[in-house]
């Protein structure tokens, strides 16, 4: 370890991959969040079924997720974990849960929105023809893979607050 840049892991080729592949994400994500806005927006037939279709609205629900837990969160994550080691002055506590996070967030997330846009477009056709109850039986079980996913989600989140928080513990012993 460099004494002049203490927070420098010991596979700081493979932590600075980790650390730009939470930015590309968020560049990824961001597209494909700002590209469904317009797409929505420049459709009359997609925003009539969104805005109108019992369970149509969940189709946005995936889109927001998209923008917040794609877009935004994995910009603040890439962030924290270029600037915490910095500040902190040690390298992060531990490179593999930077990676389990990564994989983690992606795949519930990706399974959320996979899920809300399911449900929204599976209510919004069968209320066509089926009462809203029988609709709302069609929807369950996708919500609840929504659930699933975001409980996936929120373990991600636990994970990186953990690593965060065992890096920074102890900084002002260090000074």
């Amino acid at each position: 370890m460099n004494s002049n840049e203490p927070w420098k892991h010991e596979n700081e080729i493979e932590y600075r991959r980790y650390t730009l592949w939470f930015f590309y994400a968020c560049i990824i994500y961001s597209l494909i969040g700002f590209s469904w806005g317009v797409i929505v927006g420049m459709l009359p037939d997609v925003r009539e079924f969104i805005n109108t279709r019992p369970h149509g609205n969940l189709i946005m629900l995936g889109h927001g997720h998209i923008n917040l837990l794609g877009w935004v969160e994995m910009a603040i994550f890439g962030s924290v974990y270029y600037i915490i080691p910095r500040l902190s002055k040690r390298p992060i506590y531990s490179l593999r849960l930077v990676k389990v996070h990564f994989w983690t967030h992606n795949f519930g997330l990706l399974g959320m929105v996979v899920f809300f846009v399911t449900a929204g477009i599976m209510g919004g056709m069968s209320s066509l023809e089926m009462t809203p109850d029988e609709v709302k039986t069609i929807v369950r079980p996708f919500m609840i893979l929504v659930g699933m996913f975001g409980a996936i989600v929120l373990l991600a989140n636990c994970i990186w607050a953990y690593n965060i928080f065992r890096t920074c513990a102890g900084w002002k012993a260090r000074q």
